[in-house]
């Protein structure tokens, strides 16, 4: 056991570091846009009624190559959204990228009867996309072409 003034052996590191990590994380976040592809009212029936609730789809990129979804389910839309964000942010994922805002070849992917196809493209061609791949390729600032909420 550590005295009075002493500092214990089991791990940890005290303050260490703490304040440098935070102003890090404060200014990742800042960098980070958030998307919201999707929102939907769903109902849980009971015996007195129905109980209505919010699921939440947001998308979050860095515009240099990270992104990251999440879903949130509350009873109110703005913590749908939040919970939402949160869990985008902690799946982001490093998408690499030629030049800086590409992608370095042509992909192709499917889930059910979704399908999604991007491509690289010259520089100046821009987002070629709509809905909610559009929120996708804008967050991770990256061209190609879908349809569909598969993301």
């Amino acid at each position: 056991m550590a005295r009075e003034g002493e500092r214990s052996e089991r791990g940890g590191g005290g303050d260490r570091g703490r304040g440098r990590r935070d102003r890090n994380e404060d200014r990742e976040q800042s960098e980070i846009v958030d998307k919201l592809v999707a929102i939907n009212r769903v109902a849980k029936v009971v015996k007195g009624g129905k109980n209505f609730a919010f699921a939440a789809l947001v998308v979050v990129g860095d515009q240099k190559g990270r992104i990251g979804y999440g879903h949130g389910k509350a009873r109110e839309v703005p913590e749908a959204i939040r919970k939402a964000t949160e869990e985008a942010k902690k799946s982001m994922v490093r998408v690499p990228l030629r030049e800086g805002r590409t992608l370095h070849h042509d992909t192709h992917g499917r889930w059910g009867a979704g399908k999604v196809i991007m491509r690289s493209a010259p520089a100046g061609t821009g987002v070629i996309a709509g809905g909610p791949m559009r929120a996708v390729f804008i967050a991770r600032r990256t061209d190609g072409s879908g349809n569909a909420e598969v993301a």
